[in-house]
């Protein structure tokens, strides 16, 4: 039998094989008797069977390999990391940053729409909200065509790159984020347009209704046919962005409620067909939901087989907040207009109807409202390991999908499967929790509920802020928009496995 020395003990775990356990070095070769190899390379019959003086042997046979081991690789990674950096520096220039554009940008005008959703939705209204609202729909115009702009040199520049993006595994899933963009403009414009415009702007967002819900739907099932068409997704890989593809489906009735509710009275929304608006409103979210909540179902089975995700990939699980949020605040605002303006006189000769309708709506937000806050509840509690700074075994790298997302596989990674840096979950997704608590507030007329819904909305705004802010501390370290790099993808990942080798190699010395 030939010899066959054993591997080091740090090379067998220090990256687990699906990217979401928490990477550690294992304290021992086995559970309890180790592999079972002989340092000769035999078998043991007995695990109890060699002396005291055999097994220290191999101990310190393993622990010099390990050195060894680890000072070669340390060596390798910082001659490939120079050979990488050296010449990047000197020839990186503005053709190849815009060549690092991706969808996932989108995801920044989603979260600040988002932002203005969440300030028109607060219920104490002042002259200075209303202008502060209307400053930042203002400014996610200004980023969303930036990002056009850039997002075209892009596949100008780059040839193929266009169609490549919709069967890359790394950016198909953000495909959709551009499409949720228009959605969340489309949104502030009834907001914030229809009250200072007159009848021609409320026939402009009839036709825009409509047009929205042509493109969220091709949109939504086209995007779902590439992707199992093309690519295979396994399901330990499995993270809420799977949700994505739906997402536009999930802000149709949103759109409908803030478009009918900012009409001056019933005369105007009988003038764009409001009941019309409302039914399929209610037949896109009700579609839009049900494929996200069988969705959900894979999520929590892949919960229960492989535990919580790795600690730089958890902000995804607030993506799950989005389907149920947005569905409640649509659902419930769209009951409250049914009386006043949707169906003053009744539906098909029933007076009653529009109070049926509006108790149904306000029963089925508050049950969906539960399944959103328990999905909230459950991904802030997923964070607790990571709050502790400087925490070298459990730390989150700032990605541009903090706005709005969870992983998703990166094909040249690493570690395949995964991608290497947390996401943009923590500001777009909440903004459905926010604006569905402050709905039932309305609602319901609580007090309560509407207090709680605006202490979350100061705190949104302050993160979005915090996250815009690191997104320009990332771009000026060159985190972003570098050549070699997904986001920071590739030197995030590069600094997390120095982190964990000196970690490992402490903890073996010592």
């Amino acid at each position: 039998m030939s010899t066959q020395r054993p591997l080091p003990r740090r090379m067998i775990a220090i990256v687990p094989e699906n990217g979401y356990e928490s990477p550690r070095s294992p304290e021992s070769s086995g559970f309890f008797f180790g592999n079972g190899i002989h340092k000769e390379g035999e078998r043991r019959r007995n695990p109890f069977a060699d002396s005291e003086d055999a097994r220290v042997e191999d101990t310190d046979v393993e622990i010099k390999d390990t050195i060894a081991a680890e000072d070669n690789m340390e060596a390798a990674c910082q001659e490939e990391q120079r050979k990488e950096d050296a010449p990047t520096r000197r020839t990186v220039g503005f053709r190849d940053r815009v060549g690092c554009y991706t969808w996932t940008w989108f995801t920044m005008t989603m979260a600040t729409g988002g932002i203005a959703n969440v300030l028109h939705s607060i219920p104490y209204r002042s002259d200075w909200l209303r202008i502060l609202g209307v400053i930042v729909f203002l400014f996610n115009i200004v980023l969303f065509l930036v990002n056009c702009l850039f997002i075209t040199l892009r596949f100008r520049w780059n040839p193929g790159s266009f169609r490549g993006s919709f069967t890359s595994p790394s950016e198909s899933l953000f495909v959709p984020a551009c499409v949720v963009s228009v959605g969340t403009i489309l949104i502030n414009m009834s907001q914030y347009g229809i009250s200072e415009t007159s009848e021609w702007f409320q026939r402009m967002m009839q036709v825009f209704f409509w047009a929205y819900v042509a493109l969220s739907f091709l949109a939504s099932s086209g995007l779902y046919l590439i992707i199992w068409s093309t690519q295979t997704f396994p399901i330990h890989t499995m993270t809420p962005i799977w949700i994505f593809p739906a997402y536009p489906l999930l802000l149709m009735a949103p759109f409908a409620a803030n478009l009918i509710d900012a009409l001056p009275n019933s005369a105007a929304a009988a003038r764009i067909n409001a009941i019309s608006i409302t039914f399929g409103a209610l037949c896109i979210q009700g579609t839009g939901f049900l494929v996200s909540l069988m969705i959900y179902s894979a999520f929590i089975y892949r919960l229960m087989t492989q535990k919580l995700p790795r600690e730089t990939t958890r902000p995804g699980m607030f993506v799950s907040v989005g389907p149920s949020g947005f569905t409640v605040a649509g659902l419930v605002h769209l009951g409250n207009t049914v009386t006043p303006k949707v169906m003053p006189s009744g539906f098909q000769g029933n007076t009653d109807a529009a109070f049926v309708i509006k108790l149904l709506s306000d029963l089925a937000g508050l049950w969906m409202w539960g399944l959103c806050l328990w999905f909230f509840v459950v991904s802030v509690g997923a964070h607790w390991q990571v709050m502790p700074p400087r925490n070298p075994e459990h730390h989150i790298q700032f990605d541009m999908t903090w706005y709005l997302l969870p992983p998703l596989p990166l094909s040249h990674s690493p570690n395949p499967g995964t991608s290497d840096d947390c996401r943009f979950s923590f500001v777009f997704p909440n903004t459905a929790l926010v604006t569905a608590t402050q709905a039932l507030g309305k609602s319901l007329n609580s007090d309560g509920l509407k207090i709680f819904g605006t202490v979350m909305a100061v705190l949104l705004v302050v993160l979005w802020f915090f996250v815009f802010g690191m997104m320009i501390r990332a771009l000026w370290l060159r985190r972003l928009l570098w050549p070699g790099e997904i986001d920071g993808a590739k030197a995030s990942r590069r600094r997390w496995i120095a982190k964990m080798e000196d970690a490992a190699a402490k903890e073996q010395r010592s």
